[in-house]
């Protein structure tokens, strides 16, 4: 088997924990499989490195920030394979350049473009563990490039895509994907599989352990991906298509976000083309709308709702107020005391009554829903964040997902 395994900054944090995953890479070694590691830098390694360049400057150029970025990565590769070398397996650190990594030319957020993996596959076939260093690549015009929040996640699935891998493991501080957070429900039980579709709805909704772009793009390149952790031998989850999974689960999990406001826009001009101006006006602002709910008043103008990140908040509610001065919105409020919980499962495709159950739910703890959002897998519910953790705890009962 041919066996990419990605290591996050927790779990190569110090040099001992660089020995540790030296040693779980050569038991996988060891049983007969070729192996590609794709590591990240060490646990506040990043951190660090930006630290020193804020020493310069406030804003320092983007392209020098991913020359400089990236040197964390380099770092990591290249003790792991000291480490292995030393225990007596041949191995090899490549940068994201040298492992054929092409992106595009758009400095710490780049996407891949293609990877050409000759370096790699040279290597493997003369029996080398290749080492990685993971978040990076190299533009068309070959400069160094990094690939954003995630990267290494995404550095190792499409080396897993591009060298048509038999299994691409991602290890990072837990376990594998829990029904819930179990620092909110202890009962939370770990999924032995989940599809593809089910993950990028439950990272989408608030789930952390992988981001949506590696989801996505496993999705895309077909390769079967195991999330577990690198500091015990418990097996973790496999997120693969939806067919390899024989019995669908009516809900496999409760998502829970808290990065949420809500923007209500009262007395909106009815007429076309308005909402479609404000939410232009949002893109462009780069403000992330999630949920929108609109309806009629009864002054035949319209009032339209919607949600985004904390974060946004502010942004968005400078392009409300240029909408409020030329009367084109009578009145605005915000709430960033609330969150959204979700309920996600492939099985709601050929179920009726789940979002019945989700509704009962809320009303028998007293907990008033104020926004909905469905879609074939998942029931998204907008509340007061005070309720998030009864919410969660309340809907995984019901739908016992502890059994």
């Amino acid at each position: 088997m041919l066996i990419v395994q990605k290591f996050g900054g927790t779990s190569v944090g110090d040099l001992e924990r660089i020995q540790n995953v030296a040693n779980r890479v050569s038991k996988t070694k060891k049983a007969g499989n070729d192996v590609v590691v794709v590591v990240s830098a060490m646990s506040g390694e990043t951190n660090k490195l930006v630290g020193y360049a804020q020493k310069f400057s406030k804003n320092p150029a983007r392209a020098e920030m991913d020359m400089l970025l990236s040197s964390g990565e380099r770092v990591t590769a290249s003790l792991l394979s000291i480490a292995l070398n030393e225990m007596g397996f041949e191995a090899v650190s490549m940068t994201g350049r040298r492992a054929g990594i092409v992106t595009d030319i758009v400095h710490t957020k780049a996407r891949i473009e293609n990877i050409s993996p000759h370096a790699m596959s040279k290597a493997l076939k003369e029996g080398k563990i290749v080492v990685v260093a993971g978040f990076q690549g190299v533009s068309s015009d070959g400069n160094v490039t990094t690939l954003g929040r995630g990267g290494s996640d995404l550095s190792a699935v499409a080396i897993a895509g591009a060298l048509k891998a038999d299994l691409c493991e991602i290890y990072t501080d837990v376990s594998g994907i829990f029904t819930t957070d179990p620092r909110i429900e202890p009962k939370a039980k770990k999924l032995d599989k989940i599809s593809y579709d089910e993950m990028l709805e439950l990272a989408s909704l608030g789930a952390k352990v992988l981001q949506n772009r590696s989801v996505e793009m496993a999705k895309k390149l077909n390769v079967n991906l195991v999330t577990r952790t690198s500091f015990s031998d418990e097996e973790g989850t496999l997120i693969t298509t939806e067919d390899e999974i024989m019995e669908k689960a009516l809900v496999s999990g409760i998502a829970l976000d808290r990065n949420q406001a809500r923007v209500s826009l009262m007395g909106v001009k009815d007429r076309p083309g308005i909402a479609s101006e404000i939410f232009t006006a949002l893109a462009e602002a780069d403000v992330n709308v999630d949920m929108i709910i609109q309806n009629k008043a009864y002054d035949d103008t319209t009032n339209i709702d919607f949600t985004v990140g904390v974060g946004d908040l502010s942004d968005a509610k400078s392009v409300v107020d240029r909408f409020i001065n030329s009367k084109d919105i009578k009145d605005d409020s915000y709430n960033d005391t609330i969150c959204k919980v979700s309920i996600v499962g492939v099985g709601m495709k050929s179920h009726t009554g789940v979002a019945a159950k989700a509704f009962s739910t809320m009303a028998t703890e007293n907990i008033n829903i104020h926004m909905i959002s469905t879609s074939e897998i998942k029931v998204s519910m907008v509340i007061d964040e005070k309720y998030a953790e009864l919410a969660v705890r309340s809907l995984h009962n019901a739908y016992e997902l502890d059994k």
